[in-house]
């Protein structure tokens, strides 16, 4: 895969409105925990001031905290505590999904879980399977499938992420470059034909690239809602899936387009 820099891995920044701005920038610490103002600002092309502002309003409506140079989510100490992912959003849709992806997954597989809500799933219905070795940077899944008779779970070293419950940083980037897997389980925060795959902010690319190249089989699981829609950051093309597995809220006219492109489209109803 081609790696790409920020001006190209992200869409169109420049002029956003305020409120699609306040939006994405939610969405940014929403993922991260944590945002510097001029981090933001450099990534949005406004002035640290703007992003001031926009953080001033997002403190008023109790979504986040400012603090000096920056902001950070308020949900990330009770999640900690009940080991709780931020977004509970369609989990009956992730539900299903997650068992249609582990129904995939064989006795004595290798497999990488990437983390998220839908990951996560796909994770708690692989119990019954026997000699697994798990690859994630899910402390959460880690913690699951860890406690598996027979399952050896592997996880790198990194900066830890509270909304995500993940790892992320350089050593996990470097640790997902010297393995090898056999099947990927990829999250998304958005995935369209236009855009690919597109992610709240930058940290993690690096990451996903690392884990698609490690893999001779990535699925990507994402519930309908975020077909069509767009995040900050952008991944890559949709070359890089080989299945995408989703649920029945996938429109006719969307999945015939996907298998266009050479997707196999699973289905979980």
């Amino acid at each position: 895969m081609q790696h790409q820099g920020p001006e190209s891995r992200s869409d169109s920044r420049v002029g956003l409105l305020s409120e699609p701005r306040r939006r994405r920038i939610l969405e940014w610490i929403q993922e991260e925990g944590a945002a510097r103002v001029r981090d933001l600002a450099q990534a949005f092309q406004v002035s640290e001031a703007t992003i001031r502002q926009d953080l001033e309003r997002l403190d008023k409506e109790g979504l986040i905290t400012r603090e000096h140079g920056g902001a950070f989510l308020n949900a990330a100490k009770p999640q900690l505590g009940t080991m709780t992912l931020h977004h509970q959003e369609n989990m009956d849709k992730k539900a299903k999904i997650g068992a249609l992806a582990a129904s995939l997954v064989q006795n004595n597989e290798t497999i990488i879980l990437d983390a998220g809500t839908t990951t996560t799933e796909v994770a708690l219905r692989l119990v019954g399977r026997k000699n697994l070795t798990v690859i994630t940077n899910a402390l959460n899944i880690g913690i699951v499938l860890g406690s598996v008779p027979g399952f050896a779970v592997h996880m790198p070293g990194g900066q830890f992420k509270a909304p995500t419950l993940s790892l992320s940083g350089d050593k996990c980037v470097e640790y997902f470059r010297s393995i090898f897997a056999g099947k990927l389980f990829l999250a998304t925060a958005g995935v369209s034909l236009e855009t690919g795959l597109t992610y709240p902010s930058f940290a993690d690319l690096e990451l996903k690239e690392a884990m698609i190249r490690a893999a001779s089989h990535v699925y990507l699981v994402a519930d309908s809602s975020k077909i069509n829609k767009s995040s900050f950051t952008r991944l890559g093309s949709l070359e890089v899936v080989q299945t995408f597995i989703t649920d029945d809220g996938i429109t006719d006219a969307d999945a015939k387009a996907f298998e266009s492109r050479g997707i196999d489209l699973l289905i979980a109803e």
